[in-house]
């Protein structure tokens, strides 16, 4: 979204004063503090527009605004300044996380950075693991938007690990229901690298198949073969040849079916590598927090590795939806970094 330079400054004070106190904010109280000389009614203007953008809305007739869950978003996703966590704040959780770690308990020592995380955030520390070579019986994708989807990964124990990965552009939504299928009929208590394995096998085994097919065309001056890397292509010649080749018919239909298998499994090994490799801290606010169903609420959270560096789960924080994001987005993410080294040194 495109704001100018003026809509842009009376939306980020707006959104400060609602991380801050909590209240709407009016054009007379940014009038006096704006960097700009702008009149209240001109401010109103700049808010009526914000407001039919669904960045804004008023709690009441002829209050201040507040920001939208869309609002927040925005703000979160391009203008929040995230800045370094404290030399305090770093200290404490290096000190704090490290000596519950030396007894080699990694589950005291994730307790404990859960607690950290709640006192320093004045929210709830939250921290979610999963065994990395656990046995699967089940996993599904769920688009959350154009670019991103759930994994839901259930193990064989009960444990549920939900991962927030990023789709190729363009990956249509019948591929996310396909891989979830598929998947589905391959699990057969395996983990998440055992069932990438075997993609990656049968893949290695269709395009050997599809090769030969079509050399065979080729070869007898049936087809010619446009293919180029994975831009797969087979221009069929001589269609009335065809009809009398029953054999060269039944190729030509398996190739198809190949072509299709192969587009399957390449957004499946796609995928599941996207699950293997999530990064970065993930923000939810409000209505986009379907991890815990907490409507009105924020969570924080960023991926932890074990020793051979794989994601063993999340640790963050839930908070109401004006959390301090600039302060804990920081922490969060030093923490997993700090439990991240911690394991990989075991």
């Amino acid at each position: 979204m495109e704001l100018n330079e003026r809509s842009r400054e009376i939306f980020r004070r707006i959104v400060e004063s609602y991380l801050a106190t909590g209240e709407p904010v009016g054009s007379r109280n940014l009038s006096r503090i704006l960097p700009m000389s702008l009149s209240p009614a001109s401010i109103r203007n700049v808010m009526s527009d914000l407001e039919v953008a669904g960045l804004l809305f008023s709690p009441h007739t002829s209050a201040g605004r507040l920001p939208t869950e869309a609002g927040l978003r925005f703000f979160v996703d391009a203008l929040l300044q995230v800045g370094d966590v404290t030399s305090e704040d770093r200290s404490r959780i290096e000190a704090e996380v490290r000596a519950s770690g030396q007894q080699k308990n990694t589950d005291a020592m994730l307790a404990e950075a859960s607690s950290l995380l709640s006192g320093l955030s004045r929210g709830a520390g939250v921290v979610a693991t999963t065994k990395s070579a656990a046995r699967l019986k089940h996993l599904e994708f769920v688009r959350l938007d154009a670019g991103r989807a759930l994994v839901v990964l259930v193990s064989e124990d009960g444990t549920v690990e939900n991962r927030i990965v990023d789709l190729p552009p363009g990956l249509p939504a019948t591929a996310l229901v396909e891989a979830s299928n598929y998947l589905s009929a391959r699990i057969r208590d395996r983990t998440l690298g055992e069932l990438v394995a075997e993609v990656e096998s049968e893949r290695a085994r269709a395009e050997a198949e599809l090769d030969s097919l079509t050399a065979r065309l080729v070869e007898s001056g049936l087809a010619s073969w446009g293919g180029r890397g994975d831009d797969r292509q087979l221009i069929v010649r001589g269609q009335a040849n065809l009809l009398e080749d029953l054999r060269a018919m039944e190729d030509l239909e398996r190739i198809r079916l190949l072509f299709e298998d192969l587009e399957t499994k390449k957004d499946v090994i796609d995928l599941l590598a996207r699950a293997e490799d999530g990064e970065g801290v993930r923000i939810f606010i409000g209505s986009e927090n379907k991890l815990f169903s907490l409507s009105g609420s924020s969570l924080i959270a960023a991926p932890f590795r074990d020793a051979s560096h794989k994601i063993v789960g999340v640790v963050g924080v839930i908070g109401p939806t004006r959390l301090n994001y600039a302060r804990i987005v920081p922490m969060v993410d030093y923490t997993a970094r700090v439990v991240s080294r911690l394991l990989e040194g075991r």
